[in-house]
């Protein structure tokens, strides 16, 4: 992974919405358990009215060296009936990585922009190249047999995008990309209505990702989205700027992990109720050591992201008043890692999408005698067979299994055979988190 010294600092209020989405609520849930305070996405007096609902807010990097900002930009309007139309019958969709079932895996979807119908294969190779970029990043490395990558077709009418260079160049593109948007020349905006319409032809996406056909380093994190397909927020980003990925990784830490960002824009002094998110708290180290609060399992110890975690002030656009496990991970520093409390919500976050055991032998029917029962397990993932309560032993890490040979008794009668997949990863402490790396799945059968 390329190591960057691009210090992030930024100025918004604690985001209320990105709990919103159903897929995070169970993990938000989870997280804000540790709390010592309830878990409210309250505000300060310092901290700006939310904005009007013709604009929505998002986060942009002013450069590979420069610092971001949070900024309120106007929505999209509501598409026509002959945009749907040509959206529904344009581009086509294509599987980059195929690790499993959607509904077992987290699937990740590219839309390209400012890319002609001649262009789609140079979009499918920027596609590629990107996901090899953010799949070097931990937990992702380590999780890579979780995601299925998709890309989708959008066919623009001119290639690249608008303000590549300047303000005034004007491109026809599908999505309507542009940097220079709302006067900010990093920030690369599109029309979010439209990227849900061509978000929607895939089957189950849980991650959207823009890519705009461009080298002007720029992109955007709409993290205040909650989208009819099920993804929380969308995120922007030149094809061929190298450092693009890791704005696209930050933006992750919102949408997986439920992260707050760990950087501040001033020297204000943050005085509203306990944050919900993992990662910030008003409590010194010695206070969630006591209290048995927030990341007091990981207090002490040496984290990826450099030094060691504890409670560093800054954090929540907040120079005071906040604190963030760690220094310099990369909810605050692009280059970094996740730290050891982001790592873990992220790994969490991913099996919210991808459980670590799926069916493949339907659970919902009954089982005969010499039917097999067969499950996929995720590759971490350790699984074991139950009979009526008690494990059989002979078939731990089988994925196919039949009642004869689990020892289901051959007396005519249901007995309940049950699956159990657990990943062990040791980067995962809190145990309302670790309740999210097993899965049961259960069986009557009749020999």
């Amino acid at each position: 992974m390329r190591r960057r010294s691009s210090r992030i600092s930024g100025t918004s209020r604690i985001s209320r919405k990105r709990l919103a989405v159903a897929t995070g609520v169970a993990l938000a849930a989870a997280l804000a358990a540790t709390a010592p305070v309830a878990a409210d996405q309250g505000q300060d007096s310092s901290t700006p009215a939310a904005h009007a609902t013709d604009r929505v807010e998002v986060e942009y990097f002013t450069g590979p060296d420069g610092h971001p900002r949070h900024t309120d930009v106007p929505a999209p309007s509501a598409l026509s009936t002959r945009e749907r139309s040509t959206i529904k019958g344009d581009g086509d969709v294509t599987s980059i990585v195929e690790a499993g079932a959607s509904d077992a895996k987290v699937d990740v979807v590219f839309i390209g922009d400012g890319y002609t119908a001649a262009q789609q294969e140079d979009f499918h190779a920027d596609v590629r190249t990107k996901w090899k970029e953010m799949a070097a990043v931990e937990p992702y490395a380590e999780y890579e047999d979780l995601f299925n990558v998709w890309a989708v077709d959008a066919h623009s009418q001119q290639s690249g995008v608008s303000g590549d260079p300047t303000a005034d160049v004007h491109k026809n593109t599908a999505l309507d990309s542009a940097f220079f948007c709302d006067g900010i020349e990093r920030l690369l905006c599109v029309d979010t209505n439209k990227v849900e319409a061509y978000a929607s032809k895939a089957a189950d996406p849980d991650l959207v990702i823009v890519l705009g056909n461009s080298t002007k380093y720029g992109g955007a994190g709409y993290n205040d989205i909650t989208s009819p397909s099920g993804y929380d927020g969308i995120g922007t980003a030149s094809s061929d700027h190298p450092d693009s990925d890791q704005v696209a990784v930050h933006e992750t830490g919102h949408s997986f992990g439920k992260l707050a960002d760990e950087y501040w824009y001033d020297e204000s002094t943050y005085t509203g109720p306990e944050p919900g998110e993992s990662n910030l708290t008003k409590l010194s180290a010695d206070q969630m050591a006591a209290q048995k609060a927030k990341w007091h399992r990981w207090l002490g110890q040496e984290s990826p992201d450099g030094g060691t975690v504890g409670a560093y002030e800054g954090g929540g656009y907040h120079g005071h008043g906040l604190n963030r496990p760690t220094e310099d991970s990369i909810m605050r520093t692009l280059g970094r890692e996740f730290n050891l409390p982001g790592r873990e919500a992220m790994i969490a976050g991913f099996h919210q999408h991808a459980p670590v055991l799926s069916g493949v032998t339907p659970s919902d029917r009954q089982v005969r005698g010499t039917d097999r029962m067969r499950v996929k397990a995720s590759s971490h993932a350790r699984t074991r067979w139950y009979v009526d309560g008690r494990e059989a032993r002979q078939a731990r890490g089988e994925s196919s299994v039949t009642p004869g040979a689990l020892g289901v008794p051959a007396d005519g009668r249901p007995h309940t055979v049950t699956a159990r997949a657990t990943d062990p990863s040791k980067a995962v402490r809190a145990p309302e988190l670790r309740r999210l790396l097993t899965r049961s799945l259960s069986w009557q059968v009749t020999r």
